[in-house]
């Protein structure tokens, strides 16, 4: 009976999230919703929502608990761990043409939206304001290495990386985080209708974005290049999390923080890395299946990780 209430608990945190996703693509799919919605949803949710959101969790957080250099590190790490491993792999088993948006695709999680919203649902106010916190890692750390192994096989077209750079610099998590942790460090107090219509506007952010990712689903780029882009998506979706977070157990994390690192090392693969590999040059249509084959099985290997660390004691 314990193991069934576990799974039962595991299915409350996991569902809601996934249930949205599949009823984007079911929108999309009778045509409730169309691109210019998806494109004019996720650009509010990405320069908008979502900064506020993140500004909001990080503000109303414990920095004592919340900011945790050693889990930063150590995500830093197992990042730069899972790239070299993805891209060793993608040397002995995939066709040059194809290895960097492979091991981009093997790598690169969806923290910020899925992540995020696992950590909220499981872990509530700590794990929005400590998701968030490493989400500012995740966003320089992703997009950094994502330009590197894009760029090494797609010669002729070399990114500006001075311009790349720049970008980053100026995305709105990143400057939502570096504005909201001077603020909740010195403590100061925003009136209460500022965060009340916060609140308002942020609550918009994840049940938004999970539609579009269940909108921008492609079924249809399922059929090409099916057998590397499963390849990738299985590294992304059992191998690596599974290396990282027993690295992470192996270390002593426990609780709260390794269900944490959990969630975002198995986050389905980031949309972002579709329009990475278009603009670099590289096969989008391979980057769409990846991310197709991810996001539709999130559900369940999410789902089980989440039931079988429960059932362990560890988180």
């Amino acid at each position: 009976m314990e193991l069934i209430s576990i799974f039962q608990q595991t299915l409350e945190t996991t569902l809601p999230v996934f249930a949205m996703v599949f009823i984007g693509l079911g929108l999309r799919r009778v045509g409730w919703i169309d691109d210019a919605f998806v494109h004019t949803a996720s650009a509010l949710v990405f320069k908008a929502t979502l900064p506020t959101l993140v500004f909001l969790s990080i503000i109303k957080a414990d920095l004592s608990t919340s900011l945790n250099p050693r889990l930063l590190i150590f995500y830093l790490f197992a990042t730069l761990a899972s790239f070299g491993l993805a891209w060793l792999w993608a040397r002995w088993r995939v066709k040059h043409a194809n290895r960097g948006v492979y091991v981009q695709g093997a790598f690169r999680g969806n923290c910020g939206i899925v992540g995020l919203a696992l950590a909220a649902n499981l872990y509530g106010d700590f794990g929005l304001s400590a998701g968030s916190i490493l989400l500012g890692l995740v966003i320089l750390s992703y997009n950094a290495l994502s330009v590197i192994v894009l760029a090494a096989y797609q010669p002729g077209q070399s990114p500006h990386l001075q311009r790349i750079l720049q970008d980053i610099l100026r995305n709105p998590l990143i400057l939502s985080v570096f504005a909201a942790i001077p603020v909740a460090w010195l403590n100061l107090q925003l009136p209460d209708w500022v965060m009340t219509s916060g609140d308002y506007f942020a609550s918009l952010t994840l049940p938004l974005a999970l539609l579009c990712i269940g909108a921008t689903v492609s079924l249809s780029a399922l059929r090409s290049d099916s057998s590397t882009a499963l390849s990738s998506a299985l590294m992304k979706m059992v191998a690596l999390p599974t290396l990282c977070t027993g690295a992470a157990w192996a270390m002593d994390f426990s609780g709260p923080e390794l269900g944490l690192l959990f969630l975002f090392f198995a986050s389905p693969t980031a949309a972002a890395s579709f329009v990475m590999a278009k603009a670099l040059g590289g096969n989008d249509r391979l980057a769409a299946s990846i991310v197709a084959i991810t996001t539709l099985i999130a559900s369940v290997t999410i789902t089980l990780g989440v039931f079988v660390l429960k059932s362990a004691g560890l988180i």
